[in-house]
């Protein structure tokens, strides 16, 4: 018998029956492939993201978590990218199920619950990461020994850090409250002014012809800098907002400074009342998956009141969940009225994340810097800001990667 041939009249696939095979191949996995079909786009990350969790037999998981029976460990970069994966791709009953699964399976719930374990783990900030993500999901037994091993990375990140922050921003704050035209004699820099006209002292005369006047302006105990930290909580940012959190926390030590923290996924959560206490901050922002950044950004908009003293801080890999035009406007607004903007793809010692190339050469075209941040250097970076120096100059000198 010939094959029939295929005309106008011959039905087309039965979208109910496609969508059916679609579920199931999405339930068994790759030995489906063959009656089901492989999937594509959307449906690939689905299918990775079940795979990493769900399938056995593997000694490598794929580009998100680990196999079956690991331990978070050194996969926990995965293991943060995976978790921000399936708050993207699945809605939220599902991803509860999944992490709640991802307890046990990837080795957490018996970690956190083994005081031997807890022990031979060295605590990090990517560890830190996955244990934030599945905040929501752990056991009430489990929730004490998970904010203890937070406490212990953000502590060993405080050490390493915030004398350094502390010192060079009081000085960059200082710096930025001098004037040329000092009021009277108590507000000069005297050893400042010195500095500046050593080249105008006259030997024969033992006297020094000061040609301009250092001063500080009249600013009091009062705050002379507002800075504003918008954290993306997408996975592939996961270390950057420990971070985040930690350097919020020593910024709002500063009594001159005004520190807000704000977390943001497709909702915005203002942590500013809970950055006193990093763990606090960083178990406060309960968010769901996808990014709009520009909805992050206009809740930062309406908190500014100076825009001249303002730093605001974008933490984002620019994966802007819708077009990024009103994104990339609300950007060029806010840096027309004053506001020193800086854009960083990452602050972490992981070097650059993946992010929106599109995006970060739109930001080149408006003068707003972005480039990648380690934490070591985070606080010179800051101190430039502060002063109104070029960040673009700045990263230039110090090597950062930029879009």
């Amino acid at each position: 018998m010939s094959p029939t041939p295929l005309n106008a009249d011959t039905p087309g696939p039965d979208p109910a029956e496609s969508e059916r095979l679609r579920r199931w191949r999405l339930v068994l996995g790759d030995p489906a492939d063959g009656p089901c079909g492989r999937p594509a786009g959307r449906d690939a990350r689905i299918d990775s993201a079940l795979g990493a969790l769900y399938d056995t037999g593997s000694d490598a998981a794929p580009d998100g978590a680990a196999p079956r029976g690991a331990t978070l460990g050194e996969s926990s970069p995965r293991v943060a990218r995976w978790l921000g994966e399936v708050r993207e791709l699945f809605p939220s009953r599902t991803v509860h199920v999944m992490q709640a699964d991802a307890l046990d399976l990837l080795g957490l719930r018996r970690m956190l619950l083994d005081p031997g374990l807890t022990e031979a783990v060295r605590p990090d900030v990517h560890l830190a990461a996955a244990v934030l993500a599945l905040a929501d999901s752990l056991p009430e037994e489990a929730r004490a020994p998970a904010r203890a091993l937070v406490r212990t990375v953000t502590r060993g990140l405080e050490e390493r850090l915030a004398d350094r922050t502390r010192s060079r921003l009081r000085g960059a704050l200082d710096r930025s409250a001098r004037t040329r035209r000092p009021r009277t004699a108590a507000d000069v820099d005297w050893h400042a002014t010195i500095r500046r006209n050593l080249r105008h002292y006259v030997p024969e005369r033992g006297v020094l012809v000061p040609a301009s006047i250092v001063g500080r302006a009249r600013s009091g105990p009062g705050v002379r800098g507002d800075v504003l930290l918008a954290v993306d909580q997408s996975g592939s940012m996961a270390a950057s907002a420990v971070y985040a959190g930690v350097f919020a926390s020593v910024l709002a030590s500063l009594r001159t400074l005004r520190t807000r923290l704000i977390a943001f996924g497709t909702d915005v959560a203002d942590l500013t009342d809970l950055i006193a206490d990093p763990v606090d901050a960083l178990f406060g922002a309960s968010l769901g998956g996808g990014t709009d950044i520009d909805r992050a950004l206009a809740y930062c908009e309406r908190l500014i009141t100076r825009p001249a003293e303002t730093v605001l801080v974008l933490i984002s890999d620019l994966h802007e969940g819708g077009p990024p035009e009103a994104m990339l406007r609300r950007l060029a607004a806010l840096r027309t009225s004053g506001v020193r903007v800086v854009v960083l793809p990452a602050l972490s010692d992981d070097g650059t994340p993946a992010y929106e190339p599109g995006t970060a050469a739109a930001l080149a075209a408006l003068d707003v810097p972005a480039f990648a941040c380690s934490p070591d250097d985070f606080p010179d970076m800051m101190a430039a800001a502060l002063e109104g120096r070029s960040l673009a100059a700045w990263a230039e000198e110090h090597g950062a990667d930029g879009g």
